[in-house]
């Protein structure tokens, strides 16, 4: 009987990152200092980034060694499983090939380690003694705590408030690692505080997270900041999920028609996503598509141009699809794709062409993973519930056209801190929020004045 789970031998985790930016046909545009309106260089982030970490950041090499001691701590669950869900397919009554990689087998249980650990390795090596960053739905928080475990680093979260009195099990979690969490916007900073006296019962948002952990780390000598996705680093180290799936899918004897991802800030979508669009870019026939809330419709319906990548707009200024530094999204269940930018790497995919996006309503993504977990056994987090939605699309248009496709999509993490989400799709109380244009066109004025992508 042929297998449906697809393990690549335990040294086979890369030895290189792919960094994408060395195979674009044209670069996209650089991050700007706003003040001056030019380039910005090194000096512009060393005050809160290691020194490796923007090197990797402007680099255009197509290869960065992985250094062995994060390979070391990779090497705890990676590998990870590929898996052809014909399980799902026979539930879905189609003749496509599905096939997803399956990140929730990592101690946080998603991707987000195979960066955090990368980025944890860099700050010890420069002597950093503490890191500051924010978190959404908390998997970004949790796998940070995790990696400064690994390498005696403290660590200092601000989780959105949505999701710090949704999810209290994510919390425990970082604090079990050694990591410090507060709600954000918090009064720890002159950032959260501000934010506080004009709304005290503001629910937060990733830019405001982001602009205390950049404030946090910018004040003190012994802190640096780590972002969880969005930069180019952090795409970069992402890359072990794709260059793996690639090798598995020749296991399968298979090739994917259809790459697909949810996107939030890029790092998940492009993981698995860019080792497939470097093939894509050399000519091979394929779609990818990136997936998101119809709540947070960052690359369907917002802008592309530079922004800041937080609400204090402390950070240089970005080249990415944005619904302004000051949006403020809806609290929905996939905390994690609330952002309201895209990382320029990905922004720049879809402006050209070679990335397709599409958005989701929260209710049909949750009927997706519940049809999902009762056919292959596993509850998905709320964000890939909208990867999932984009397969079954993909299925159901390859039915009408007559066609069969191999489609391949990445199972980011598990649901199992996630279940007041599924309690309230299964009970009925979950609801759908489709974001106005009225709010887009507010929160898009926020970037009046700004320089345009020429």
């Amino acid at each position: 009987m042929p297998t449906n789970r697809f393990d690549l031998p335990s040294d086979g985790t890369p030895a290189h990152w792919y960094n994408i930016a060395a195979d674009l046909p044209e670069p996209p545009p650089p991050p700007l200092n706003p003040g001056t309106g030019e380039p910005i260089g090194p000096e512009a982030l060393a005050p809160i980034f290691p020194m490796a970490l923007i090197g990797q950041e402007v680099s255009a090499e197509r290869l960065i060694a992985i250094p062995d001691p994060v390979r070391d701590i990779l090497a705890m669950w990676r590998p990870t499983p590929l898996f052809r869900a014909e399980r799902w397919e026979q539930a879905l009554g189609t003749d496509c090939k599905i096939f997803y990689k399956y990140e929730g087998t990592s101690p946080a249980g998603s991707h987000k380690p195979n960066t955090a650990v990368a980025q944890a390795y860099y700050n010890k090596e420069e002597g950093v003694e503490r890191i500051a960053t924010e978190t959404g739905a908390g998997q970004w928080g949790s796998a940070l705590s995790f990696a400064c475990s690994q390498f005696g680093i403290e660590c200092k979260v601000y989780m959105v408030r949505v999701s710090y009195d949704s999810k209290p099990y994510r919390r425990t979690l970082m604090e079990t690692w050694g990591g410090t969490c507060v709600a954000s916007p918090s009064e720890d900073t002159n950032a959260g505080r501000a934010i506080l006296a004009a709304d005290p019962n503001a629910t937060g948002s990733l830019g405001i997270a982001i602009s205390e952990a950049v404030e946090d780390a910018a004040t003190r000598e012994d802190t640096k900041y780590s972002l969880g996705s969005v930069l180019n680093h952090v795409l970069l180290h992402q890359t072990v999920v794709g260059q793996e799936a690639r090798d598995q899918m020749e296991m399968a004897d298979a090739y994917p028609d259809v790459v697909i991802g949810c996107a939030g800030g890029g790092s998940n979508f492009a993981g698995l996503a860019f080792p497939f669009v470097a093939d894509k870019l050399s000519g091979k026939d394929m779609t990818v598509i990136a997936a998101e809330p119809a709540a947070c419709p960052t690359l369907t319906r917002g802008a592309y141009g530079y922004d800041f990548g937080d609400t204090a707009m402390t950070t240089p200024l970005l080249p990415m699809h944005t619904l302004g530094h000051d949006f403020i999204p809806a609290p929905i269940h996939s905390g994690g794709l609330r952002y309201h930018g895209m990382a320029p790497l990905v922004s720049h995919l879809v402006h050209t062409g070679v990335v397709e996006a599409r958005a989701y309503h929260q209710t049909e993504c949750f009927a997706e993973a519940v049809r999902f977990a009762r056919s292959e056994g596993i509850v998905p987090a709320p964000e890939p519930t909208h990867a999932l939605r984009a397969v079954v699309e993909q299925v159901e248009q390859a039915r009408a056209e007559g066609v069969s496709k191999t489609i391949l999509f990445n199972l980011c993490g598990h649901g199992n801190f996630d279940m007041a989400s599924y309690e309230d799709y299964l009970s009925g109380r979950m609801t759908d929020y489709e974001l106005p244009q009225a709010e887009i066109d507010e929160a898009s004025e926020a970037l009046a004045g700004l320089p345009t992508v020429g």
